[in-house]
């Protein structure tokens, strides 16, 4: 079993008893993944309108993934935050909202030349290494990598399970992949292409479930897990 890693930050979330935070994740997780469909059919097969990842995107994924689970849906971190699991330590609150723009001027300045599994894989690497949030990193840097990557593909991607619940159903080789790219930015520049093999096996496994479900070799998944 994998060791989830946790963010550990100073506010207090809304909620205590288990059961109501495991029903109010599972809640707010469809309103996240209709709201990342939502931004992702407001772009594709649409040439009159070009694509810029602003934070205020980020910040709506975040708030449908929190909403009534932490007093800090939708807002930056204004604490430290660490992670359990990992040897990272995210920039102070401070720099947060800085990191965020350099996060959205890369992808913005390279849209025209860098592929969608490198955007994909710089955002969800990035977002994951800001730690924006005092919660929900994980599954907002995974939701906000999946637009990215649907918008530059220029398509909603069918076939389930979808990338970011692929991640979520086996998340090791994604933590492995973040902690590799954190390595190599400390050797002197971040290096995604760890990660950028990993979308690339997901995006093919989804693609294919795609297609046999729609000869009935496959039941489609009957709920959705961005968790």
């Amino acid at each position: 079993m994998v060791e989830d890693r946790h963010s550990v930050a100073e506010a207090a979330p809304l909620l205590n008893d288990p059961d109501e935070i495991a029903r109010r994740e599972a809640e707010n997780g469809l309103r996240q993944f209709d709201l990342a469909l939502e931004m992702i059919r407001s772009f594709v097969k649409d040439k009159e309108r070009v694509y810029r990842l602003r934070s205020s995107q980020i910040l709506q994924l975040h708030t449908a993934a929190l909403a009534g689970i932490h007093p800090l849906a939708g807002t930056w971190r204004n604490t430290p935050v660490t992670i359990q699991g990992s040897r990272h330590q995210p920039p102070e609150a401070a720099f947060v909202s800085e990191e965020i723009e350099h996060l959205c001027d890369y992808v913005n300045d390279n849209w025209a030349t860098a592929s969608a599994l490198h955007l994909a894989a710089y955002v969800l690497w990035k977002l994951n290494w800001i730690h924006p949030f005092a919660d929900g990193n994980g599954r907002t840097a995974r939701a906000v990598s999946y637009v990215v990557m649907s918008i530059k593909l220029d398509s909603l991607l069918p076939g389930a399970p979808t990338i970011p619940e692929q991640i979520a159903g086996n998340k090791r080789p994604y933590y492995d992949a973040l902690e590799a790219a954190d390595a190599q930015l400390n050797a002197g520049a971040p290096d995604v292409s760890a990660l950028e093999t990993m979308l690339e096996a997901m995006l093919a496994q989804q693609l294919v479930s795609a297609a046999k479900q729609a000869t009935g070799e496959v039941p489609a998944p009957t709920s959705r897990n961005w968790h």
